[in-house]
């Protein structure tokens, strides 16, 4: 069995990407040699890698198995190559890093600013999405960190505290929901979903998030507007056209005392915390782990 790292960061590739043609094209490679050197790793198997059909092409069984040790091969050499960047003149380390939503808006800006004006010669690949979805993409070895939060298992992973993160609710002070409730700190979700809202735009992982909760208890969340980010957001409920859901840092730092209620969600989802997770620490790379301890570190 030969494989070199090309052959296998190409079935990553195509594993990823679908399709043959798109893998060959990530990979620098022509079609024909791609071909070749998949049917070649089959053979050397004597099992089918890839299934292929008139979609694209997908991994088997056995490709999976596969895909999961090429990730983990390609990440040692990326690492390899960070930790001996110090050697080689020019050459610069990037750390792959997943968030969910509040985690980038609130939290991150400032510790990764102070981590990047430390290490200059490092570069950090920064992506929302959903917690679940971090949680799997960490665990397969598509991100180097995720940031996370409690409510997703993530028993599979190494995982440290990083930020409270309980949501809230904001809403103007004349809004009818605000008239009931001027006296207390919280609220349900459910008694809220019957008012119209003011959300995320675009495919945002926590407007997805809220969204799900509301599913949950069968109820649906009706958007009268969406905004791109949570300051927009609350000028707009300042003015009475709906509520908004929150992290209760962006509520408190963004709403006006005189123009905005806010009140914490009671419900156990939404008392939250982050968390920073890992595969495995001592295996990634050197500056991987040093970020790490900087977010550690930047826990209040």
């Amino acid at each position: 069995m030969r494989f070199d790292l090309t052959d296998l960061r190409l079935f990553v590739h195509i594993a990823e990407s679908g399709s043959i043609t798109a893998g060959a094209r990530l990979a620098h490679l022509a079609l024909p040699s791609a071909s070749a050197r998949i049917r070649g790793m089959e053979e050397a198997l004597a099992v089918p890698l890839l299934r292929r059909g008139r979609r694209g092409a997908e991994p088997t069984e056995a490709g999976r198995a596969l895909l999961h040790h090429a990730r983990a091969i390609a990440r040692q050499v990326d690492g390899m190559q960070a930790d001996l960047a110090e050697f080689a003149s020019g050459l610069k380390g990037r750390i792959r890093l997943l968030c969910n939503t509040s985690a980038m808006t609130e939290f991150l800006p400032d510790a990764l600013a102070a981590f990047l004006a430390a290490h200059p010669q490092l570069g950090i690949d920064l992506e929302e999405r959903l917690s679940r979805d971090i949680v799997q993409a960490v665990t397969d070895g598509e991100a180097d960190i995720g940031i996370v939060s409690d409510a997703v298992d993530a028993s599979a992973l190494q995982t440290f505290a990083f930020r409270d993160d309980a949501l809230a609710l904001v809403m103007a002070r004349s809004h009818p929901l605000a008239k009931q409730n001027r006296n207390r700190r919280s609220i349900n979700y459910a008694d809220a979903l019957a008012h119209d809202f003011i959300g995320l735009a675009g495919d945002s992982a926590f407007q997805r998030y809220a969204a799900e909760q509301a599913s949950r208890l069968g109820l649906r969340m009706h958007c009268k507007i969406r905004l791109r980010s949570f300051e927009a957001v609350c000028r707009m409920a300042a003015s009475g056209v709906g509520l908004a859901l929150m992290p209760e840092t962006a509520a408190r730092r963004n709403a006006a005392a005189d123009k905005l209620l806010v009140l914490k969600v009671s419900d156990d989802w939404a008392k939250r915390k982050l968390l920073v997770c890992v595969r495995d620490l001592a295996a990634l790379p050197r500056h991987a782990r040093e970020l790490v301890s900087a977010l550690r570190q930047a826990t209040p």
